[in-house]
């Protein structure tokens, strides 16, 4: 479902109905979770749940912390040092947002799209011109973890196996590697 979802054109940047999603909110927090529910209306209640939560996920960062994040490492070293349950959310939502990103052929989500829908709702000001000010910063911030985050994916994944040997090389000779192998054997 999730994938599905990732898929969507404007998945977190469409909003459903207003009466659809406090509908849907009740019967989640009565435990009930229907079938055919708009897929927006879901986004758009993951993203009100972070901005109701009783402090914003970056809230414990200072603005002047996160303007000063110059570079992908300065990002990750502040989202490691947040405390741990708003590390854990942070964390929850930027491979969220990393999975919409991998779609983004089919929803049309780049990192800046998705960090742009999120950042309003990751710190809680109660100036709103500051607010407007500061959703810039985090939303780079945001936009620099989620390039991170799918950078580290790609790279985990062509790794090479350190197990894998080729027996020969393209002058169909012996490998070095197999060679090797051969010699401990015939040590033994």
């Amino acid at each position: 479902m999730l994938k599905e979802a990732c898929r969507l054109k404007g998945i977190f940047r469409i909003a459903a109905e207003n009466s659809q999603e406090e509908r849907v909110r009740e019967q989640l927090n009565g435990g009930v979770v229907s079938e055919g529910v708009d897929v927006h209306c879901l986004a758009g209640l993951i993203k009100a749940w972070f901005r109701e939560l009783p402090t914003g996920v970056l809230d414990s960062l200072s603005p002047e912390q996160v303007i000063d994040c110059r570079t992908e490492d300065d990002c990750a070293f502040l989202a490691r040092n947040l405390p741990p349950t708003e590390a854990a959310l942070l964390d929850w939502a930027i491979n969220l947002m990393a999975d919409v990103v991998q779609q983004e052929h089919l929803n049309k989500m780049n990192a800046h799209n998705v960090a742009t829908v999120f950042a309003p709702n990751m710190t809680q000001m109660a100036d709103p011109m500051t607010a407007l000010m500061y959703a810039v910063q985090v939303m780079n911030f945001l936009k620099t973890l989620i390039l991170r985050t799918l950078r580290e994916r790609k790279d985990s994944m062509v790794e090479p196996s350190p197990s894998r040997v080729e027996p020969f090389d393209n002058n169909s000779h012996e490998s070095p590697s197999l060679s090797r192998a051969k010699d401990s054997e015939d040590e033994s």
